[in-house]
């Protein structure tokens, strides 16, 4: 009997915040369907270490109604011990890497990391409101799941 893989797609911050911050219901209600899948255990989802951290700053300090930290807090520790959550890593290899793609493409540093740390984990897919921010890196695949 063969096993079957599924391929996993990376979270985007963007996705993450939608999902708990009730400003554009209609996006939350997308972005909570999605997340549902993998507290579900329906799929496996990434997300990198950066997008959590982001995360939280983005959830605590820059939308209008602002999560509590603790809140915060909570939401990472979940993900971050939740088996069908992958937090991805990245060391000063994926940091040098990214520079060198920020130098020819000239775009988006931070994007360039997580580029960078899906190529070392073998995904091709994020799931991303910045879809055109990704379209200049050739082996990413953004999906923009509130266009589908």
């Amino acid at each position: 009997m063969t096993e079957v893989t599924k391929e996993i797609s990376l979270i985007d911050t963007n996705i993450l915040v939608y999902a708990y911050d009730s400003a554009d219901p209609k996006k939350q209600k997308i972005a909570k369907a999605l997340l549902e899948k993998c507290w579900k255990r329906e799929t496996i989802y990434a997300i990198s270490a950066q997008n959590l951290a982001e995360f939280f700053v983005v959830v605590t300090q820059k939308i209008p109604n602002k999560m509590p930290l603790e809140n915060a807090e909570q939401i990472i520790k979940d993900i971050s011990t939740f088996s069908n959550w992958n937090v991805l890593h990245y060391e000063e290899g994926t940091v040098q890497k990214a520079i060198e793609r920020y130098k020819e493409k000239k775009k988006h540093f931070w994007d360039a990391v997580i580029v960078e740390t899906m190529k070392e984990n073998d995904i091709k897919h994020i799931y991303t409101e910045n879809e055109k921010d990704f379209e200049i890196f050739e082996e990413i695949k953004a999906i923009n799941p509130f266009t589908e």
